[in-house]
This record gives structure tokens, C-alpha cells and sequence, in this order.
């Protein structure tokens, strides 16, 4: 299943991408959601420390959160992530 996320900036994809996948070991990094204030999102990462990532707006918020829950419910593994400018497309299988 595949999914393209728009981020505020490519700054921000860039920060976005990073924090959800390590490529190097094939590793989904995130493991909760924390909060949703409009386009941010504020996640929480395996070494309990958390981020904020601005989105484009509110619909990629939601479209994310329903994507990433299987993979934070460990049905599902993130196998890949690419940035495509302000765009982070994200593959989980």
C-alpha cells in the first residue's frame, strides 16, 4: 500500500521522511502519534523523544494518521520512503 504525504516545505519532508523510516535498517522509527493541532503533527519515536512536522494541511494530517496506525499496531512495516519535493511518498507492505 502506498501513500504520498504533502509536507509545509521540502524542509520539512526532508525532517518528515528521516523520522519515520531508517533505511540503513529497514526500521519504522515512529511509534505513536502524540498530537494534531490543524497541520502539525506531533509524533513520538522509539527513543521517546517527540516531533513536529508541518504538513500542507489538515487532510494530509488525517491521511497519514489513518495510514501509520496499522504500522505503529505492528500489522504492517514501512518498507520504504522517498521524497519527491514537499512530497514524501511512503510504502508499508
Amino acid at each position: 500500500m502506498k501513500i504520498s504525504i504533502t509536507c509545509d516545505d521540502s524542509y520539512e519532508a526532508k525532517k518528515f521522511a528521516s523520522l519515520i523510516f531508517i533505511k540503513d535498517g529497514k526500521e519504522t522509527y515512529i511509534t505513536s502519534i502524540l498530537n494534531v493541532v490543524k497541520n502539525e503533527l506531533v509524533i513520538s519515536l522509539k527513543d521517546k523523544s517527540a516531533h513536529s512536522i508541518l504538513l500542507k494541511d489538515e487532510i494530509n494530517v488525517e491521511k497519514f494518521a489513518d495510514f501509520i496506525q496499522s504500522v505503529i499496531d505492528k500489522e504492517h512495516k514501512i518498507v520504504s520512503v522517498e521524497i519527491l519535493e514537499h512530497d514524501v511518498e511512503i510504502v508499508k507492505g
